[in-house]
């Protein structure tokens, strides 16, 4: 069904960001416990040393005992390189878990992306979105990074305590109850912390909004002149964060200092106590030094308990942001049994407005008001099905909001009127799938009028596309786009003001090109526009006054009998820059020009807008 790096088992769980946090656990349980393993094994090899240690003092040196002294040593080197090789894996275990819970987490919102509509820009920003995966993710990584450590350090603790008691029962107990109270004692700094961290982060989610918005819309800030004022605002949002930062990083140094007080007042005291009882003769000299090294030990569980707890709280604010992204209902999907889509290309009925798209040919739609154009086009192309529900749409015999989401995305395709471009090489962009090959996609190319376009490229389909296709100018982005829309090969394909931004010549080559290649059966194009280029080459024209159908026909039959489409079109001929005749109205204009060439227009601007 998708091929993604990591496959789920089951869904995310949303109720708390502890139950996500446990879920991603759950999908990466294999490597996360091979990883605690090496880590047991790694802590508890630095654990036994002292033990070692204490043993070739008590038994070789102090005897001069010099079998005994080389069984131990002998012990050490084993215990030193399998200490060696367990780091390593232990290590690679970490990275690998703290890879695969970020870029899962990256996954599941990726795929939240592609399947909520509009259901995310209308609650997120842009910037809000991209910081749940650059950010959030990372943060939520770093506990199953830790997690191999905390691991070892919870097995090392316990051993610790077990060879602490067979040598001296009131230093068991030091060890015993002084580590737990030890760590409860961070708890005090890891509160306000957890406080600062969460302020943090919502400042830096701010700025990072601000900055995406500000960086998308640049072009038009420097057409008013305003792009000082909204530097002002992403400097003081940046400050803000600064001081949120500042804040954090005061708690950060105020818990290491916490940690060397707490760990060093411990580890005196217990290397006193022990002292004091070789000094009586309760304990030998090797097993002083064994509790030395015990004391010097017990600092790394008590640090990592500290860190593991102080990435966990980042985690937990960040699981919080990304469970808001991922439990925003989407805007369609199939929420529940599906009726099966038509087999054979069937009518769309919108009951809203009461137009009925037949079957092939191309259609136009045309309103006074672009929105209810464009909410049919969004209805038609299932974009919301809370809207659906309420005005139904079928496709055939059924409402099609009941259809199964994929055969629907499948077989009916919405181009938007702004277009969108992605970054990697022109054929990606174009053929995103791969099924087309070259000579297919300059087809696509020839029919939207976008062969100018790929001349002026230096490697062809091979050029890179920058970001949202910077490098191309409005009226090229807009061309490319509808060729990759007519590269799908829908079975409904549907244009919103698909030439809006091009020329008169190139949108009467377009026209005549689209007819040319969707106007065949088995082929349903349906254009939202209210240019007379396009509106002369469609089979049925459909006018629209207060969302409603007024009144169909051909775009010929419309201006001469309707005198409120004829108003939409003379406006719209405005609008495009289109233009009129010399001697007449932009319907005179429009009317000759059809008379002529069946989708011409009288106007010659030459150049894009």
């Amino acid at each position: 069904m998708r091929s993604f790096p990591y496959k789920t088992a089951k869904k995310p769980d949303l109720r708390s960001p502890g139950r996500y946090l446990l879920w991603l656990a759950s999908e990466q349980r294999g490597t996360l416990l091979v990883a605690m393993l090496y880590g047991i094994i790694w802590t508890l090899c630095q654990a036994f040393t002292p033990y070692i240690l204490g043993q070739a003092i008590d038994q070789g040196i102090l005897p001069g005992d010099f079998g005994r002294l080389s069984f131990w040593v002998g012990l050490l080197v084993a215990l030193t390189l399998l200490q060696s090789v367990a780091a390593t894996l232990r290590h690679r275990a970490s990275v690998s878990n703290w890879m695969q819970a970020a870029y899962r987490s990256a996954q599941t919102v990726g795929y939240k992306v592609t399947r909520s509509g509009d259901a995310l820009p209308r609650k997120f920003s842009t910037g809000e979105v991209v910081s749940t995966t650059a950010s959030d993710a990372m943060r939520i990584a770093e506990i199953f990074d830790v997690a191999a450590r905390l691991a070892g350090s919870v097995a090392g603790y316990l051993l610790v305590t077990f060879l602490v008691f067979q040598t001296s029962w009131q230093l068991g107990l030091v060890v015993l109850l002084g580590v737990p109270f030890c760590g409860a004692m961070l708890l005090f700094v890891i509160r306000p912390l957890q406080r600062r961290q969460k302020e943090q982060r919502e400042a830096a989610g701010k700025m990072t909004a601000l900055g995406a918005d500000t960086v998308a819309g640049l072009r038009v800030l420097r057409g008013i002149g305003g792009e000082h004022i909204f530097v002002d605002r992403y400097r003081e949002r940046s400050r803000e964060t600064q001081l949120a930062g500042n804040k954090v990083a005061y708690s950060l140094a105020d818990l290491d200092a916490v940690q060397v007080l707490v760990v060093g007042a411990f580890s005196v005291a217990f290397t006193w106590i022990g002292a004091l009882q070789a000094v009586s003769g309760q304990i030998e000299a090797g097993q002083l030094v064994a509790l030395y090294g015990y004391a010097v030990f017990l600092v790394s569980p008590i640090r990592t308990a500290a860190d593991a707890v102080s990435r966990f709280i980042r985690a937990h604010v960040g699981a919080r942001r990304i469970i808001d992204v991922l439990a925003t209902p989407s805007a369609v999907h199939d929420a529940g049994p599906t009726v099966p889509a038509p087999v054979s290309p069937s009518a769309l009925l919108d009951s809203d407005s009461g137009v009925v798209v037949a079957p092939g040919g191309l259609s136009a739609i045309v309103s006074g008001d672009p929105a209810e154009s464009a909410g049919l086009a969004r209805r038609l192309g299932r974009f919301e099905d809370a809207v659906l529900q309420e005005a139904e749409v079928r496709w055939g015999e059924a409402a099609l909001h009941l259809m199964p989401l994929r055969e629907v995305r499948s077989r009916i395709v919405v181009s938007d009127a702004e277009p969108q471009l992605f970054t990697g090489t022109l054929r990606e962009e174009l053929d995103p799938a791969g099924r087309h090959s070259d000579e297919k996609i300059m087809a696509a190319i020839r029919v939207a009028s976008a062969g100018d376009v790929l001349d002026g490229l230096e490697y062809g389909l091979d050029d890179e596309v920058t970001e949202k296709g910077r490098g191309f100018s409005g009226g090229q982005r807009q061309r490319l786009t509808l060729a990759r829309a007519l590269l799908t090969e829908a079975e409904v394909l549907v244009l919103v003001e698909p030439t809006s931004a091009v020329d008169a010549h190139t949108e009467a080559r377009i026209a005549q090109a689209l007819r040319r290649k969707r106007g065949t059966p088995g082929h349903t194009t349906v254009v939202v526009t209210a240019s007379p280029l396009l509106l002369g080459a469609m089979d049925t024209v459909v006018f629209l006054k207060d969302g409603k159908l007024h009144a169909q026909g051909t775009h010929r039959q419309l201006l001469e009998t309707v005198p409120d489409y004829r108003r939409v079109v003379v406006r719209g001929e405005g609008m495009d820059g289109h233009g009129t005749s010399a001697n007449g109205t932009a319907a005179d204009a429009a009317v000759g020009a059809n008379a002529t060439n069946g989708v011409g227009h009288s106007n010659n601007n030459g150049g894009e807008e």
